[in-house]
């Protein structure tokens, strides 16, 4: 595929279901009594690979497309899957299946990608063998036909769940996927489970799993749930996603003569901080007919072409938009003066090395950028030109890249421009929508 520069874009889009909710919706009606429906499912291959592998629990799942029956069977009623449970490229699904997965009474075994074998599962190993919860590692080189034990502390692994001891859990990182396993073992523990992060992340799981009737409270950046709670199945109604939205916040903002309206967005305030720096960065940027969709805060974003600046991005706002800090760099490409990203270290082991695959790729494009052990500085500015992005099989990494090159002179090219179906199948008719 190639990019070459469009000089306009103008119009309305609805983007699809936020991938977060679309994957706790499955899990949480899974566990759930009687039936769940969501609407607006995001059929990305992530979400797909949590149904599949709840399926092969014992869970009837039906797939209309946008819509997805889940027949919950209640907290214990998942059963023993007879095979290994593949998450794909689903961070998100291996690590909040396996607080599930540290409840039940049998084992599970999950493996996934090759970008999901070197992603780091210890940070949940820890605290949920900590509650009773017993992990065991096998070597990819042998596995699955001829399972080798060893300690990498990444998938593949097995899990043995059972009773389960509760704990206050303080987490070095502020990680909704961390907090999330914890809490979902919480479920089964034998007393109020809590965990405190060093700032808020993402508080998707609190808003839904009390909205399925769990006892879960927040009290600043700690969340304490109780034990055997009665589940019921729920309708959702999943917002647009404010991480796919990016992009096209992105291609407004810094695409010259343009307009676009993206409708129905998820605005979470734990999410929302790419709204908050393209703000800071002088964004034309306005947020109309806000309201609440199952319990999740929605708007409508409007935004115009704009001059931008750099800012400095650190601390609490990272947790905020950890995954739009991408686009977020080639915003800052575009914008006059010099922009900070720190305190971004987990950008390191996302799909890709995203601190390596930005700087690589901006500056093959001829920004000004240099990487730094937790971020990176761009001083932005400096026209950018096409050339061939190594997008690390990262569809965020992708999708950046794509509105860069379409703001740039000459062709951009992709050496896998297909990954983005992990979050956007539609990523690039959408855009086409919206070129003049």
């Amino acid at each position: 595929m190639e990019i070459t520069k469009n000089y306009s874009f103008h119009g309305e889009l609805s983007i699809p279901g936020d991938k977060s909710i679309s994957h706790r919706g499955i899990m949480f009606g899974a566990i759930s009594n009687g039936m769940t429906e969501i609407t607006n499912f995001l059929q990305g291959a992530d979400c797909l690979s949590t149904i599949s592998c709840f399926q092969q629990l014992g869970i009837s799942i039906e797939n209309n497309g946008t819509s997805v029956l889940v027949h919950g069977k209640g907290l214990h009623g998942l059963s023993e899957p007879g095979k290994t449970l593949d998450v794909g490229n689903s961070g998100t699904t291996t690590r909040l299946i396996s607080g599930i997965l540290a409840g039940q009474p049998f084992p599970s075994t999950i493996d996934g990608d090759a970008s999901i074998r070197q992603r780091p599962m210890k940070r949940i190993f820890n605290p949920l063998s900590d509650m009773g919860a017993k992990f065991q590692c096998w070597d990819p080189a042998y596995f699955p036909d001829d399972k080798k034990a060893i300690s990498p502390n990444c998938a593949p692994f097995t899990i043995q769940g059972g009773a389960l001891k509760h704990i206050h859990f303080n987490s070095i990182i502020a990680s909704a996927q961390v907090k999330s396993a914890i809490l979902l073992a919480g479920l089964y523990a034998d007393g109020i489970t809590r965990v405190t992060e060093p700032a808020l992340s993402r508080n998707h799981t609190e808003l839904m799993l009390a909205g399925f009737g769990a006892d879960i409270i927040s009290t600043g950046t700690t969340a304490a749930i109780r034990p055997e709670p009665q589940l019921e199945g729920q309708l959702i109604h999943v917002p647009g996603d404010i991480s796919s939205a990016a992009y096209f916040i992105a291609l407004g903002l810094v695409t010259p003569g343009s307009e676009i309206l993206i409708k129905n967005v998820g605005t979470n305030p734990t999410r929302s901080g790419i709204i908050q720096a393209a703000l800071a960065m002088g964004a034309n940027l306005t947020l109309l007919n806000e309201h609440t969709e199952s319990g999740e805060p929605v708007a409508d974003i409007l935004v115009t072409s704009s001059d931008l600046h750099g800012v400095t991005v650190e601390g609490a706002q990272i947790p905020t938009l950890i995954d739009e800090l991408p686009i977020l760099a080639v915003m800052a490409a575009f914008a006059d003066g010099t922009t900070m990203i720190r305190d971004a270290q987990e950008l390191r082991v996302k799909e890709s090395d995203r601190i390596a695959a930005v700087t690589q790729n901006l500056a093959a494009m001829g920004a000004n950028v240099t990487p730094t052990a937790d971020g990176m500085i761009i001083e932005g500015g400096k026209p950018l030109h096409g050339t061939h992005i190594q997008t690390c099989h990262d569809h965020r990494i992708a999708m950046s890249f794509c509105i860069a090159g379409l703001n740039a002179d000459g062709e951009t090219t992709f050496d896998d421009e297909g990954c983005v179906t992990i979050s956007y199948p539609s990523f690039y008719e959408d855009i086409q929508k919206l070129a003049l």
